[in-house]
């Protein structure tokens, strides 16, 4: 089945994430295999650096490492020993591919919207990952 699974998360919008994370944890299970969470944050345009304290960056990660360590402890996991996390800075879809690469994953389970005009417009993240993956991906959308 599957070796290792990739589950990039969306701490703004943990609804669409906790979808994916529940079918990632359930394949993970069966499969026995490692579950790899990773979030990524943007970058601060240079302009508002002049706003924000030296330790912006630092203080941002480690909020951001803490909400990771906690959504993993939310996860009805029998063995949360083969659950990783990662908080990378860059852009979504090269961010998630280099943990990909990584992490060696055969699998992303990644949750979205449901298709609405502004994606058909300006893209998505899920939708970029899924065009360039280098494995399989399961798109996992709310209920209709």
């Amino acid at each position: 089945m599957f070796t290792s699974i990739v589950v990039p998360v969306d701490l703004s919008e943990l609804e669409i994430s906790k979808l994916a994370l529940d079918r990632a944890a359930t394949l993970s299970a069966v499969a026995n295999a490692p579950l790899h969470l990773v979030y990524v944050r943007s970058i601060l345009p240079i302009t508002f650096m002049e706003y924000v304290p030296p330790s912006f960056d630092e203080e941002q990660q480690a909020d951001c490492e803490k909400r990771m360590k906690d959504l993993v402890a939310s996860l009805t996991l029998a063995d949360k020993s083969k659950v990783t996390t990662a908080v990378r800075m860059g852009s979504v879809y090269n961010e998630v591919l280099a943990e990909v690469e990584e992490k060696k994953a055969d699998l992303i389970v990644i949750g979205s919207h449901r298709p609405a005009m502004a994606t058909y417009l300006l893209g998505s993240n899920a939708t970029t990952i899924v065009r360039h993956a280098p494995c399989s991906v399961l798109v996992v959308r709310p209920p209709a």
